[in-house]
C-alpha cells in the first residue's frame, strides 16, 4: 500500500513540473555577465571569456561580436575561428566576423576555408559573402562542394555579395546554376533572392533558370523571390510568363510578387497583370497593383483608372489610384472627389488621401497645396494626418514645373516647424537641403532650425534629429555631420528577464483575429524584457498597425501612430543566426541601437534583413490573420500566455 502511495505521488509531482514554464538560461550569472558586456558595449571585457576554459561562454562571446561589430576584436575572434576546438565557437566566430566586416575580418575568414566541419565552414562562406571585396571575390567564385550545407554557404555568400552591389557575369552563372531543384531549399531561396535583391545583374544566361524556378519550384517562397528577378529580365519574354504566373499560382504573396515586378516595365504592356490585380481575391495584391498604377500612371489611359478609383473597395487601394490620376493629368473633378471624401474618413484614409494630393500638377496643384497646408497647420489634427500633411507638401515642392513660389513653400514650412511637430520637423528638414531646390540661398536665417532642435532630445527623437542636424550644417554650408548615435540609457533589468519563461507565449487580439506569438528571451534577452514589460504596461492595446507592406511586413507599437513615435529611451540590438522567415518578430529601428516600442512580423522569408534587424519572437499560430492584417487594424489586447 505504502508503495503505490509512493507512485501516485511521483506521478502528481512529475505532472506538476511538466506543466510549470521552463527558466531561460539567465540564472547562470556569467551569462548574464556576458550578455551585459554586450549591451553596454564593452568590448576589452568580453574579449576576456573568449578564453573561458568553459565552451558555453566562448560560444556566447563569440556569438555578442556579432552585435557590438567592434573591429578591434576581429584578430581575437579570428584565433578563435581558426583555433577554438568547439564547432558553435567557430560558427559564431565566423558570424560576428562577417558582421563586424573590414579587411582584418576577411584576414581572418580566408585561412578558414580550410576547416574540416560543414557548419562552420557554412557560416565563413556567408560571412565572406558580407565583406569580401573585389580582389578576393575568386574565393567564392571558384569554391566547389557536392555537400548541401557547404552549398547554402556558397550560395547565401554570392547572395550577400549581390546585395553589396558587387556581382559580376562569374558570380550570376554561378548562382543561376543553385536555383535549379537539386539542390537544398536554403540555397535555391538565396540563389532566388539574388536575382531578387540585387540592384543590377551582370551576365545572362540565367533566365531560363529562373522562368523554371518561378513557375515550378516546390516552395512558394523561391517562387515569388525568382519572380521577382523577372525585373532583370528582357520585358517580352517575362511578361509572358507573368500572366502565366498569374493563372497558375495559388500563394497570393507570389502574386504579389508578379504584380510588383511590373513597375520594372511599360503599363502598357502589363496592364492586363495590373489591373487584373485590383480584382484579385486578396487585399493585398490589390494594393500592389495600386502602388504599380501609381508610380506608372503617366504611360496609360486616364479613364482606365478613374473606373478602378470608383470600383475599388480598399481606401488604400483607392487612395493610390487618385496619386495615379494626379500624377498623369489636372483633373478638377477628382481633386473635389478626395476633398469631400477626406471630410467623412477615418485618419488612415485621410493620410493616403493627403498623399494622393501631393502628387496634383498645374493648374490644380494650387487646389492641392491650399488644403494641404491647411491640414498641415491645423494644430487640431492627429499626428499621422499632420505627418502625411508634411510629406504631400513636400512632393508638391519637388514636383517639376510647379507654379507655386517657393516663398510661399517657405512660409508654410516655418510655422509647421514652429509648431514643433517631431515628423513634421524631420521630413521638412530632408526637403530644405534638397539641392535640387533653392533654399541654401534663400534662407537667410536658420533660428528656427535652432530653435526646433532645441526641443527634441536624443534617443526619442533621433529619427527627425539627423535630417535636421543635417539640414542646418547643409545651410550653413558645412560638412555633413557624423551620423548620430544612442549612447547606452537603458540597463536590462536582469532579475525582471529571469521571470520570463524559455518559451513564453504572448497572445495579441487584434481587429482582424488573434495572432499568438513564442518570445525568444535566451537569444534577445533585452529585446525580450523591453517587450514584456511594455505588455505589462498595456503598452500596445489601442495601438495602429501603422504600416503594412504587401509580401512584407506589418508593424505596429507607435506611440503616434505613423512611425515616428518613439519613447525616452532606446535599447540595444541583438543580432544572431537566426533567420527572418515567414513569421518572424523583428525589432523596428532607424539604425543600430536605436530600437524602442516599434515591431514588426514578417509576411515571408526577408534575408535582407538577417544580421540587420533583432529577431525576438516568432508567430507559432495566426499567420494567416497576420496576412489580412491592413494599415489602420488595430491591436485590441496583449496578454501573456
Amino acid at each position: 500500500m505504502q508503495r503505490f502511495t509512493l507512485v501516485i505521488l511521483i506521478v502528481i509531482i512529475i505532472s506538476c513540473t511538466s506543466k510549470a514554464p521552463s527558466p531561460n538560461k539567465f540564472f547562470d550569472p556569467i551569462l548574464v555577465k556576458i550578455y551585459d558586456l554586450k549591451d553596454r558595449r564593452l568590448t576589452d571585457s568580453l574579449l576576456i571569456h573568449l578564453r573561458s576554459p568553459d565552451p558555453v561562454y566562448r560560444r556566447e562571446a563569440a556569438l555578442a561580436f556579432g552585435s557590438v561589430q567592434d573591429s578591434t576584436s576581429s584578430l581575437t575572434l579570428g584565433s578563435a575561428l581558426l583555433e577554438d576546438l568547439d564547432v558553435e565557437v567557430r560558427k559564431n566566430a565566423a558570424f560576428s566576423l562577417g558582421q563586424t566586416g573590414g579587411t582584418q575580418a576577411v584576414n581572418a575568414l580566408i585561412p578558414a576555408l580550410l576547416d574540416s566541419n560543414k557548419a562552420v565552414l557554412r557560416e565563413v562562406l556567408e560571412a565572406l559573402g558580407k565583406t569580401i571585396q573585389k580582389d578576393d571575390f575568386n574565393v567564392l567564385e571558384e569554391f566547389q562542394s557536392n555537400d548541401s550545407i557547404i552549398q547554402e554557404g556558397i550560395a547565401w555568400g554570392l547572395y550577400n555579395i549581390g546585395v553589396r552591389r558587387k556581382s559580376d557575369s562569374t558570380i550570376t552563372r554561378k548562382v543561376s546554376r543553385f536555383l535549379e531543384n537539386k539542390y537544398s531549399y536554403q540555397t535555391r531561396l538565396a540563389a532566388a533572392s539574388y536575382f531578387a535583391r540585387s540592384q543590377k545583374i551582370v551576365g545572362n544566361g540565367f533566365e531560363e533558370k529562373l522562368i523554371v524556378a518561378a513557375q515550378h519550384d516546390k516552395d512558394p517562397n523561391v517562387r515569388m523571390a525568382a519572380v521577382g528577378g523577372f525585373r532583370h529580365m528582357e520585358p517580352s519574354e517575362a511578361i509572358y510568363i507573368l500572366k502565366e504566373i498569374i493563372k497558375q499560382e495559388n500563394d497570393y504573396r507570389v502574386r504579389v510578387s508578379a504584380v510588383r515586378v511590373c513597375q520594372n516595365f511599360s503599363l502598357m504592356d502589363t496592364q492586363e497583370i495590373v489591373f487584373g490585380g485590383l480584382r484579385d481575391s486578396v487585399e493585398m495584391v490589390q494594393v500592389a497593383a495600386s502602388e504599380v498604377i501609381r508610380n506608372k500612371s503617366e504611360e496609360f489611359k486616364l479613364k482606365r483608372i478613374s473606373e478602378e478609383i470608383h470600383l475599388a473597395k480598399s481606401p488604400r487601394v483607392k487612395a493610390n489610384l487618385y496619386a495615379g490620376l494626379f500624377k498623369a493629368t489636372p483633373n478638377n473633378n477628382a481633386v473635389n472627389e478626395v476633398i469631400q471624401l477626406y471630410s467623412s474618413t477615418d485618419v488612415y484614409f485621410k493620410s493616403g488621401l493627403l498623399s494622393a494630393l501631393g502628387e496634383a500638377k498645374a493648374p490644380l496643384e494650387e487646389k492641392a497645396f491650399e488644403f494641404v497646408s491647411g491640414e498641415l497647420l491645423n494644430e487640431l489634427n492627429e499626428k499621422v494626418v499632420k505627418t502625411s500633411a508634411a510629406e504631400a507638401i513636400a512632393s508638391l515642392n519637388k514636383s517639376k514645373g510647379t507654379k507655386i513660389s517657393n516663398d510661399r513653400f517657405l512660409e508654410v514650412y516655418k510655422q509647421a516647424i514652429i509648431q514643433g511637430d517631431v515628423a513634421v520637423v524631420g521630413i521638412i528638414a530632408a526637403v530644405l537641403m534638397n539641392t535640387s531646390l533653392p533654399y541654401k540661398t534663400e534662407i537667410k536665417n536658420i533660428d528656427f532650425l535652432r530653435e526646433a532642435k532645441a526641443k527634441l532630445i536624443l534617443p526619442r527623437d533621433i529619427e527627425s534629429l539627423q535630417p535636421l542636424d543635417n539640414a542646418i550644417a547643409y545651410l550653413e554650408g558645412e560638412e555633413k555631420p557624423a551620423p548620430l548615435k544612442n549612447e547606452f540609457n537603458h540597463a536590462i533589468d536582469w532579475a525582471f528577464v529571469r521571470t520570463i519563461p524559455s518559451s513564453q507565449k504572448v497572445e495579441i487580439k487584434t481587429t482582424k483575429g488573434t495572432i499568438t506569438l513564442e518570445l525568444l528571451v535566451s537569444e534577445a534577452p533585452g529585446s525580450t524584457a523591453n517587450f514584456v514589460e511594455l505588455i505589462k504596461q498595456k503598452y500596445f492595446d489601442g495601438k495602429f498597425f501603422h504600416r503594412v507592406v504587401p509580401n512584407f511586413v506589418i508593424q505596429t507599437g507607435c506611440n503616434r501612430g505613423d512611425g515616428y513615435g518613439s519613447e525616452d529611451y532606446s535599447i540595444r540590438s541583438e543580432f544572431s543566426l537566426r533567420r527572418y522567415v515567414t513569421g518572424s518578430v523583428g525589432m523596428a529601428s532607424a539604425g543600430k541601437d536605436t530600437e524602442g516600442t516599434q515591431w514588426f512580423i514578417t509576411h515571408s522569408p526577408t534575408p535582407h534583413l538577417d544580421g540587420r534587424y533583432t529577431i525576438f519572437a516568432r508567430t507559432i499560430k495566426g499567420m494567416d490573420v497576420v496576412q489580412k492584417i491592413e494599415v489602420g487594424d488595430k491591436i485590441i489586447e496583449v496578454a501573456l500566455k
